[in-house]
């Protein structure tokens, strides 16, 4: 588990980033920060690891005080992806993916093993191995990124907008591949982005929020949506202006769900569902 105390970041000048943020991370389960540019929600994260250290309060992971200890092994025993994957752009794909190990001290030989073994998790084909960054598509930049934060094993994986670089199938891909990924590996995922659609799909908690960090309303999906906080909450996930009505529809084929534009959002697969609901 992850405990943000009373948590504040200002820079130099008087700038507040994060203002007395507090919240408890679910192990095992993925937390999702949302909010507008300039929230602070990417400041939450890279506090995490320690790429940025807080003005104020403490972060600790399962009891332990981050800031005891030293910076480079926290960050080696967490995974971070980040928007464009930052990749190395001289070394292959199985370097890549084989950073973090080599430099804990994995010989070349079980390092590479284990990076094609990732390969196939993240479904990368293994012909892959030796390529460089510049030869690969921006959906497999980053399935190369995600592999690379898994390969030291850590228990926590960091996600920084790690899909708003792609276009919207490769990114719908890429979510689905982080459910499953989830759903096999069991992480304490913390991931960051402005889209609440995604936060919806992939957050078990969801943690809106409003400038210098604030938050507006922590809950899962269901609960936000069932019940915003207040109009600010409900104009910012669409319900005040009904985006997340649906209605049913028949069709030749049967009936689907059809949202405020027209646009099919799923189909009732039994309609007796309807009695159930």
């Amino acid at each position: 588990m992850i405990e943000f105390d009373a948590v504040s970041k200002s820079y130099p000048g008087g700038t507040t980033a994060v203002s007395d943020f507090s919240l408890e991370v679910p192990a095992h389960r993925t937390t999702v920060f949302v909010g507008s540019s300039g929230c602070g929600k990417t400041t939450l994260l890279r506090m995490v690891n320690r790429m940025v250290e807080p003005s104020a309060g403490s972060i600790r992971i399962d009891g332990q005080d981050i800031g005891s200890g030293s910076p480079v092994q926290l960050r080696r025993s967490i995974g971070y992806v980040m928007q464009n994957a930052g990749l190395l752009p001289h070394f292959t794909v199985a370097e890549n993916i084989a950073t973090v190990p080599r430099l804990k001290g994995t010989s070349r030989g079980k390092a590479r093993h284990r990076a094609l073994e990732l390969m196939a998790t993240v479904g990368l084909d293994s012909g892959l191995a030796d390529r460089y960054p510049h030869q690969l598509s921006g959906g497999q930049q980053q399935r190369v990124g995600v592999a690379r934060a898994l390969a030291p094993e850590p228990n926590i994986l960091l996600m920084d907008e790690p899909f708003g670089a792609v276009d919207p199938i490769v990114r719908t891909e890429l979510q689905q591949e982080l459910l499953r990924l989830q759903r096999e590996l069991g992480k304490t995922i913390i991931f960051v982005t402005h889209d609440i659609d995604e936060a919806f799909l992939l957050g078990d908690q969801v943690v809106i929020l409003s400038e210098q960090a604030r938050k507006l309303q922590v809950g899962t999906p269901s609960q936000i949506i069932e019940s915003p906080a207040n109009d600010f909450v409900a104009s910012f996930i669409g319900a005040e202006r009904g985006q997340r009505a649906l209605r049913l529809k028949q069709t030749p084929t049967g009936t689907v769900l059809v949202d405020p534009q027209g646009r099919t959002q799923g189909r009732l697969i039994d309609e007796n569902d309807l009695d159930r609901a």
